[in-house]
Parts: C-alpha cells; sequence; structure tokens
C-alpha cells in the first residue's frame, strides 16, 4: 500500500485518471482574505487540489472554504505537523518561484536534505517536492530520481517567472510554458527509463492553451498560480479556474476517444 491510497478518494481518481487540477496561492501568500477567495474560487470552479502556504489557520480557513483537499508548501519541514493537524492531506517542499527575486537559489542537495528531513519528521504523510527549474535539465531529471529514492510521493516541476515570452497570443502562452513543460518532459522520460510510477506535476506559467501539452508530454496533472492569485475578484477567479477545469476535461475526453 502507497501513501498515495491515504489521500482522499476524489483525489486518487484524478491522479490515476491523469487530470488533477491544482491551484496555487502561493508559498507566501499568509493573506486570509486572499486565500479565503482563492479556496472558494478553487472548489466551485472545479480544482482538485488547493495549494496554500503552510499555517495551520489558513489551513483551517481553506478546508472549510474550498471543501477540497489542501496542499501545503514550505520550505521548512518543522512546519508542516501542525499543519497536517490541521487537515492538510500534502505536504510540499516548494515552491522555490518567489525565491528567485531575492536570488535565492536552492541546489540539489539543499532539496534532497528537505525532503529527508520532511519524510524523516512525518513518515506516513504524501509528500511533494519541486524541482528547482533552475537546475539543467539533466540535473533536474537525475534530482527527481533521487527524491523518489529518497521517499517522495510527488515531484512538481517550475519554470514560469524565468520565461520571457516575445510573442503574442497562443505563441506567447507557449514560450511563456515552455521552460516546465521542458522539465516535464525530461523527469517523466527518466521515470519512464527507470520504471517509475510517480506523478508529475506540471507547474508555473501555464494556462488553458498549454494544459493539454502538459498532459501530452507525461504530466499527471497541472499546478496554476498566478492565473488565478493574480486575480482580485472572485467571479473572475471562478470562471479562470472553470475554463481550466474544461480544457484540461475535454483534453482528456479527446484523447480517450482517440
Amino acid at each position: 500500500m502507497t501513501r498515495l491510497q491515504n489521500l482522499p478518494v476524489s483525489l486518487q481518481k484524478s491522479i490515476q485518471n491523469r487530470s488533477l487540477l491544482k491551484v496555487i496561492s502561493g508559498l507566501n501568500n499568509f493573506n486570509s482574505e486572499s486565500v479565503s477567495r482563492i479556496s472558494k474560487a478553487s472548489g466551485l470552479g472545479g480544482a482538485d487540489l488547493l495549494d496554500i502556504a503552510c499555517d495551520p489557520e489558513l489551513v483551517e480557513l481553506a478546508v472549510k472554504t474550498s471543501n477540497i483537499p489542501v496542499c501545503v508548501s514550505s520550505v521548512e519541514p518543522k512546519l508542516f505537523p501542525n499543519a497536517v493537524k490541521a487537515g492538510a492531506s500534502i505536504i510540499e517542499i516548494g515552491n522555490f518561484d518567489s525565491f528567485y527575486p531575492d536570488g535565492r537559489f536552492f541546489s540539489a542537495d539543499e532539496v534532497l536534505s528537505l525532503a529527508f528531513e520532511s519524510r524523516r519528521i512525518l513518515p506516513d504523510v504524501v509528500l511533494s517536492v519541486t524541482v528547482p527549474h533552475s537546475l539543467p535539465l539533466d540535473s533536474q531529471a537525475q534530482l527527481a530520481l533521487d527524491l523518489v529514492d529518497s521517499g517522495v510521493d510527488v515531484i512538481q516541476t517550475e519554470g514560469g517567472t524565468s520565461s520571457n515570452p516575445i510573442s503574442p497570443g497562443t505563441l506567447g502562452l507557449i514560450e511563456k510554458a515552455s521552460p516546465t513543460l521542458a522539465s516535464t518532459i525530461a523527469i517523466a522520460s527518466a521515470f519512464k527509463e527507470n520504471n517509475f510510477d510517480i506523478p508529475v506535476i506540471c507547474a508555473s506559467g501555464l494556462s488553458d492553451v498549454t494544459i493539454p501539452m502538459a498532459i501530452s508530454v507525461g504530466a499527471t496533472g497541472v499546478g496554476i498560480g498566478s492565473a488565478v492569485n493574480k486575480l482580485h475578484a472572485e467571479i473572475a477567479m471562478i470562471a479562470t479556474v472553470k475554463g481550466l477545469r474544461q480544457a484540461l476535461d475535454s483534453f482528456k475526453m479527446f484523447s480517450t476517444i482517440n
């Protein structure tokens, strides 16, 4: 029995169907009003998982408001136990995007150390780890393999903040997503070569245009952050999440038929 089987049934099904939609409110977003709006929009819009900052009070708020499973993100493993007690279903090392503007980067060894410590503290809780996009693609793939060997259950990619699209419209959206898509391809290929059946969440810089691409190149699901959390109106958030849900479901339906 794997730790993933301890997750809520709805979340297990979205992983099995490779249709997981995660909304990310932000590792450093401790604003309860913002988290409440994002949580409500995520639940009403059809998201499967909500990723929030690692704070017990925010977890209780998010669980109550969204009515969907909650993941907490941090780079301080000692913060995870209280968040799990408050109702978090998944703990995650990352996301790292918010640290880069300040010149803070994470090495492979540091990420591994954080994963080891998190697994030691909470041996039975599902652990997700973001692979830093600042590493070369081959190093990202190797780190992902090492993380799985250390007991990590889910791998997440990133890269949207490093992308500077120069084209308008659809082409620009593809350019924006290219770093995280490339990471997903590298990691999913490494897992396939080593017979690892581990969920890969493609996150950062995605849109309704690029979500189908993420699934087609090996992702189990997608993580959406700024496309939702940068909005201020709740109705706009709900509409955006619904649009992302539709893009994901439409692609899955089309791929099943064909």
